[in-house]
């Protein structure tokens, strides 16, 4: 059976990312995937990076020790949905530690002669779901940083066979009519991935 990973980042309930991290999981069950919803705020996540734990961060002996149910549940992915809103140009600091944390030497990647070398083979698939309360101008002038860091950072160290990028820009002023847009949206993707 195929496992997909949902990372869930917005500590607010009743938020269109949260409506759309609902139907990425719903979705995902009904097309046969196992999986494994991580709500890091429900969670108790704690993003932040310990002095031990960025001295030990290329000690592959023991730098996941910390993190290690995290680490566990990534590597048994065969694809890893991200879902969380975009709050002044970059990712909650929740997931921002969850990136640093997590995604380590000798779990995301090895690096030997100062070339990177990607490790989870595993996964197959990402998937960003999320939301801007900006226009895609604003972002486009900003230069995106999320979209970026996921598209090209993140698939340098996984190096997955498809990646999406499924974002809602404008959530300052959008309509009803919008959010139910953008979650139909999320349910094709999805039912696509």
């Amino acid at each position: 059976m195929r496992r997909a990973h949902v990372i869930f980042a917005h500590p607010v309930p009743e938020s269109l990312n949260a409506a759309a991290h609902d139907v990425v999981v719903q979705t995902l069950i009904a097309q046969g995937w196992d999986v494994d919803d991580c709500d890091l705020n429900a969670e108790g996540f704690d993003p932040v990076m310990t002095v031990e734990e960025r001295r030990n961060y290329h000690n592959l002996a023991i730098n996941t020790a910390p993190v290690q149910s995290y680490v566990d549940r990534l590597r048994a992915a065969d694809a890893v949905i991200f879902c969380f809103p975009v709050w002044n140009f970059g990712y909650p600091a929740i997931l921002k530690g969850w990136f640093d944390r997590v995604m380590l030497p000798g779990v995301s990647f090895t690096m030997a002669d100062g070339h990177l070398t990607p490790c989870l083979e595993n996964v197959k698939k990402i998937a960003a779901v999320t939301t801007y309360g900006s226009t895609p101008w604003r972002a486009f002038l900003a230069g995106d940083p999320p979209k970026k860091l996921l598209t090209r950072v993140v698939w340098g160290t996984v190096r997955p066979e498809k990646i999406r990028y499924i974002a809602q820009y404008g959530m300052n002023t959008i309509t009803r009519h919008g959010c139910e847009a953008f979650l139909s949206r999320v349910k094709s993707e999805m039912e696509a991935f």
